[in-house]
């Protein structure tokens, strides 16, 4: 019996999707990115200089931090302080190298981008949505030091997006929520830019393997998937 969507969608078929920009007041900019039931929050915040590593080159930096708020979840989740897990570095690892890739860093100059991930509300793809969301967020941030003068030219050098691909009873599910994602054997999660080049492609079979013809299935699901959320992106980062 194959495996029935808990939301009834159709194998290829994402969540709903919904940026809601300018929620908070005080960021560069700010982003609630609402996938299916997953909320996460993407504030941008730009700052003059960067890491010592980089001083006297000329070249800006961006870095992320991603954190998963107390009541994001069914059974409270402690507060992280001093000591990271090891999933939430991997995971904020993983939104800044994905938002990198996006940025000529001679043109933005020696300035320093924080990307701020807080997942308000957790019903799995918790990263892939903060990549999503991040680059709206940092879209939007770039458009206004352009407005302000304070960049002469955009940095960006391509938009970014992410998803999630599982297999389930052996067929392959794009966009899982959270009761899938507990029962897919195999999972991934795929960032691609807007050239549809891949920058990570991360995946486990967590139960049995998998074929390089399911392989190919998860990353061709995934690009359809990523190319619905480019548009979505680009439609709310231009207002049409």
């Amino acid at each position: 019996m194959s495996w029935t969507r808990p939301d009834y969608r159709q194998p290829s078929q994402l969540r709903p999707l919904h940026f809601e920009t300018d929620y908070t007041k005080f960021s560069a900019s700010s982003v609630l990115t609402c996938c299916g039931e997953t909320k996460v929050l993407c504030t941008v915040t730009v700052q003059p200089g960067v890491p010592r590593f980089l001083a006297d080159t000329g070249k800006g930096w961006l870095t992320a931090e991603y954190r998963m708020l107390p009541g994001a979840t069914q059974e409270r989740q402690a507060r992280e302080f001093m000591k990271l897990s090891g999933r939430t570095q991997e995971i904020q690892r993983l939104i800044g190298r994905s938002l990198r890739a996006t940025l000529d860093f001679e043109i933005l100059g020696e300035k320093t981008i924080l990307i701020d991930a807080d997942v308000l509300q957790a019903d799995a793809g918790t990263r892939t949505t903060a990549i999503t969301g991040g680059y709206v967020a940092l879209a939007l941030a770039m458009q206004k030091l352009l407005n302000k003068g304070e960049l002469e030219q955009s940095p960006l050098k391509c938009s970014v997006a992410a998803v999630s691909v599982g297999l389930i009873e052996g067929e392959a599910f794009l966009d899982l929520n959270y009761t899938e994602d507990v029962a897919a054997e195999v999972d991934f999660n795929v960032v691609m830019t807007g050239n549809l080049e891949l920058i990570e492609v991360q995946g486990t079979a967590e139960s049995g393997t998998y074929s390089r013809y399911q392989l190919n299935q998860i990353l061709d699901l995934a690009q359809t998937g990523i190319q619905e959320l480019l548009a979505a992106q680009q439609a709310v980062i231009t207002g049409t």
